[in-house]
């Protein structure tokens, strides 16, 4: 017998998706909801779990094929069917030679056995994850997970893969001949490699530029003196920690500020659609946070209510599952207000673009000394360039530069944000 699997309902108004990986190869042991291939849609990567316990049957599409919701992806046969140990080894044999050309016929059947010590972890290793254990070639059971229940993620492989190999020059210096046959591909060749855009990446591009075509983008500065942020972090983060469970960082700060910011003016927060405006009386922010298949921006629901401790707890939890590659549509669903931290990589400076349909992107950067003037004084001040950028066509240069402004004071002094000053 066998058993079909179709593709699930993605979320509201997703219809399609591409099929980023497949987990499972024919000939493969499968256990009930384990997942057999990954989905790529519009924000989101999506497991396709089996629905029943059995062998790996034929795969119907390819990775990177555009798939409809409803539509077969694979067969898969029960457990003890004959009919599928016989094929199996073929289809293995058509991915060997891709990793390991040299050993393309006997080795065939060595594969399976390979993959079998990941079927007990493979339900819990996101596609992420998954994608690392195979570029790396490393063994999931060998694996120290040090996530959330023991969950193994991206770093731990990673860090596997450097433990490995910090263990293999040895041998390599033992065989002269291994520099001489390496010694050929520095000749200079030039090469290219095309590869197909992820429906991620995709979506991404059409967003950003239809960002730019359809808004009257804008982009307002400001610089930030961090002294007084920084040595209220320096003060409270050991107690906040030990209370809350979690780090005092400067995004509790920011979303704050921001929210004080969005309370003078609405606009900032609110959307155009077609001829009218929408305001919000909530801020959903947004987070703009960097996963391996590229930017993606989770939402934070009613941080205007949320606490420092509640901020912190929500961003981290976001950011941690975008690494992941665990977050669902409705973490990604709405929002009303961005933050992009480029500071966390070395930025300096940017002009960020708006993440349609929404008005306003605020952009924070890295903190770095330098000379200011303080009561005719020059002084050295940890010092942060802050970037708004906004659509024109519904806010206000005025309102744009005193938002900012305002999100500054705040950060600045941070007692304003206690009395909603």
């Amino acid at each position: 017998m066998s058993s079909e699997v179709k593709v699930p309902t993605l979320g509201e108004s997703v219809s399609e998706a591409s099929l980023g990986q497949w987990l499972k190869q024919p000939g493969e042991a499968v256990a009930v909801d384990e997942p057999i291939a990954s989905l790529e849609t519009d924000k989101v990567a999506v497991e396709v779990p089996s629905p029943v316990a059995g062998i790996m049957g034929q795969q119907m599409v390819k990775e990177g094929d555009t798939v409809l919701v409803g539509a077969l992806l694979a067969v898969i046969e029960t457990t003890g069917a004959a009919p599928v140990s016989a094929p199996a080894p073929a289809p293995v044999a058509a991915v060997v030679p891709a990793s390991a050309p040299a050993p393309a016929a006997a080795p065939a059947p060595e594969p399976a056995p390979a993959a079998a010590p990941s079927g007990d972890a493979a339900t819990a290793l996101s596609p992420a994850v998954r994608r690392a254990v195979l570029e790396h070639a490393i063994d999931p059971a060998t694996v120290r997970g040090t996530g959330r229940d023991g969950r193994i993620t991206k770093e731990d492989v990673l860090a596997a893969a450097a433990q490995a190999k910090q263990a293999t020059p040895a041998p390599a210096a033992t065989a002269p001949s291994a520099p001489a046959a390496a010694a050929p591909a520095a000749t200079g060749d030039r090469r290219e490699e095309r590869v197909r855009m992820t429906r991620l990446r995709q979506t991404i591009a059409k967003r950003l530029k239809s960002a730019q075509e359809t808004a009257a983008l804008l982009t307002t500065f400001n610089d930030v003196d961090m002294s007084a942020v920084i040595a209220a972090r320096d003060k409270y983060k050991d107690a906040f920690e030990k209370k809350h469970g979690v780090k005092l960082g400067f995004m509790s700060f920011f979303a704050k500020a921001a929210c004080l910011a969005i309370k003078d003016f609405p606009s900032v927060n609110g959307q155009i659609d077609g001829e009218d405006i929408v305001y919000f009386d909530y801020v959903d922010l947004s987070v703009a946070v960097s996963a391996p298949n590229g930017l993606v921006v989770p939402v934070v629901r009613n941080v205007d209510t949320l606490s420092f401790a509640g901020i912190e707890k929500a961003i981290g939890d976001l950011g941690k599952r975008a690494r992941e590659g665990s977050l669902t549509m409705a973490d990604m669903k709405g929002g009303t207000f961005t933050i992009s931290n480029g500071g966390i990589f070395g930025g300096l400076m940017s002009t960020p673009i708006i993440n349609p349909p929404q008005s306003a992107v605020l952009g924070l950067h890295r903190i770095e000394d330098r000379p200011v003037v303080r009561g005719g004084e020059i002084v050295i001040r940890p010092m942060m360039y802050l970037a708004l950028s906004y659509d024109h066509r519904l806010i206000d240069g005025r309102e744009a530069v005193t938002a900012l402004k305002t999100i500054k004071e705040a950060i600045e002094d941070p007692t304003r944000l206690l009395i909603d000053l």
